[in-house]
C-alpha cells in the first residue's frame, strides 16, 4: 500500500505517491530522477550516497523517503546555480579530485556540510569527516586538497 509524502528537494516541492519501505536514495532516484546520488553498497558502508538534509550529511540509503518529509533535501544536482558550478564542485574539478566519478557526488555532499558548520577545517578534520566515503581511484589526497582549497575560495584567500 502506498503513501503519500511530501518532500523538499533542491528548493522543489514533489508530491510522490510511495511505498513506506522505500529508501530516500530509491526516491531520488527512481521517482524525482536525480541520479547524482549513486548507490554503492546499499550498506551505509561507501558513502555514496550521500545527502545534506537540514544541513547534515546523511546516507540515503538508510533513510527511508517518509523519515525525510519535512526536512530540506540537498543533493549534488542542487548545488550548481545559474549554470555555475558550487565552489566546492569547481575545486574537485580543478584539483584533480574527481577520477571515475562515482564517488564524487557523495564526497562533496559531505563536504559541503562540513564546510556549511565548519567553514576553515584543518586537514585533521576534513578527513575524520570523509573516513565513511569510499575512493577506489584516488587515495583521497587530491579530494583533501580540493576541499581545503574549496574552504579558502569561500573565504575569499
Amino acid at each position: 500500500m502506498k503513501t503519500q509524502v511530501r518532500l523538499q528537494v533542491n528548493g522543489f516541492e514533489y508530491d510522490l505517491l510511495i511505498e513506506p519501505r522505500w529508501t530516500l536514495l530509491d526516491v531520488l532516484r527512481d521517482e524525482i530522477g536525480l541520479t547524482g546520488t549513486k548507490e554503492g553498497c546499499g550498506k551505509g558502508e561507501c558513502g555514496a550516497c550521500t545527502v545534506v538534509m537540514d544541513g547534515e550529511a546523511v546516507l540515503s540509503c538508510l533513510v527511508l523517503a517518509i523519515q525525510a518529509q519535512g526536512k530540506n533535501i540537498l543533493t549534488i544536482e542542487g548545488l550548481a546555480r545559474e549554470g555555475r558550478l558550487d565552489s566546492l564542485q569547481d575545486a574537485f574539478v580543478k584539483y584533480g579530485a574527481i577520477q571515475c566519478g562515482y564517488c564524487t557526488p557523495g564526497m562533496i555532499m559531505t563536504s559541503k556540510a562540513l564546510l556549511s558548520k565548519k567553514p576553515h577545517p584543518t586537514e585533521d578534520e576534513i578527513k575524520t569527516v570523509l573516513s565513511g566515503n569510499l575512493c577506489r581511484c584516488t587515495g583521497y589526497v587530491k579530494i583533501i586538497e580540493a576541499v581545503r582549497n574549496a574552504s579558502r575560495t569561500e573565504a575569499g584567500e
